[in-house]
């Protein structure tokens, strides 16, 4: 026999956490999360299924004060939409899954769920969401010139002519200089303006602190381009068990084209590394599929608890 409690508590949640969510890619460590719970002073709600007194299954949400309903742990929320990837409904068996769903006390909109993580009762909302976009070196032979060959050779010849405008005034790289992340910033906020995630105070002390926690444990790679001596281009991402995961960039507008230089030089490097995945988050801005990208479909799951909204309504009264 199963049956659901409640962890509200942030170290036992994190303990549950280190127990039952596999660790497979970035947004998979409890740290990460916990920085943006800090940072949007979000409070765990785990659903969690015990079979004789051992936890077998485990449901992360937390609440959304302002939107009034649950979302997935650390409900970092950028344009009304949460924005960590890779979320999950760990648990033994199928039926599993869905009683914890249908615990939920009030609604909840549930994103960038992975596809195991389908449930069988709310199988009709269970639907995709966005395409992640991800390169595989190893599809390739690690090799960044057997990649180039899928490209036409007009596209490869207009890269170069591309490549070659830029590199009159001197292309370098920096890497690794961590106070290359104020450059980041500064370009994002400029080029995006108030679309910027950085323009959002929540979102701009997130990412201080986990850039500063990747440095701390050598996971931060940051990657520079000059142009001229000007820096053109600053990109930053986490580097954890053979997986390069690039989280945030800025461009300069003065030096079109630099976007594409950047991103190829990721993968260039990737494959160098023998990196398994380099994973270039959702969102195809134009350039993903072009760059032959493998798109990765991540589902949501709105569940509707407007026919319980009393009971809601109270619960959600007393979360807050």
């Amino acid at each position: 026999m199963v049956r659901i409690r409640i962890c509200d508590e942030p170290e036992a949640c994190g303990e549950l956490w280190q127990k039952l969510w596999p660790q497979t890619c970035f947004f998979d460590l409890w740290p990460v999360r916990l920085i943006f719970a800090e940072s949007f002073s979000r409070s765990p709600y785990f659903l969690v299924a015990e079979q004789q007194d051992r936890p077998v299954g485990m449901l992360a949400l937390c609440l959304l004060e302002e939107q009034r309903q649950f979302a997935y742990y650390p409900g970092e929320v950028w344009q009304n939409k949460t924005w960590i990837e890779q979320n999950r409904i760990p648990a033994r068996e199928q039926w599993m899954r869905d009683a914890l769903l249908e615990s939920i006390p009030a609604s909840a909109h549930l994103r960038y769920l992975t596809p195991e993580s389908a449930p069988v009762s709310h199988a009709s909302s269970f639907v995709v969401d966005e395409e992640n976009f991800r390169f595989f070196p190893r599809l390739h032979g690690y090799s960044f010139e057997r990649y180039m060959q899928e490209f036409s050779h007009k596209s490869r010849k207009n890269l170069s002519r591309e490549q070659a405008r830029l590199e009159i005034s001197g292309i370098t790289y920096r890497y690794d200089n961590f106070a290359d992340i104020q450059h980041l910033l500064d370009l994002n906020l400029a080029a995006y303006g108030e679309n910027s995630y950085f323009a959002d105070a929540r979102f701009l002390q997130a990412f201080v602190r986990l850039f500063s926690w990747l440095s701390e444990k050598n996971m931060l790679r940051v990657t520079t381009l000059l142009i001229g001596g000007e820096v053109a281009a600053v990109d930053a991402g986490a580097v954890w068990n053979g997986q390069y995961t690039v989280l945030a960039g800025g461009t300069n507008g003065e030096f079109p084209g630099v976007a594409k230089i950047i991103n190829f030089h990721h993968i260039a490097w990737a494959c160098a590394e023998n990196l398994e995945i380099v994973d270039f988050l959702c969102g195809d801005f134009g350039w993903k599929k072009r760059f032959h990208l493998q798109p990765c479909p991540l589902y949501k799951l709105h569940v509707n608890r407007e026919d319980h909204a009393a009971a809601a309504s109270d619960l959600l009264c007393a979360l807050q």
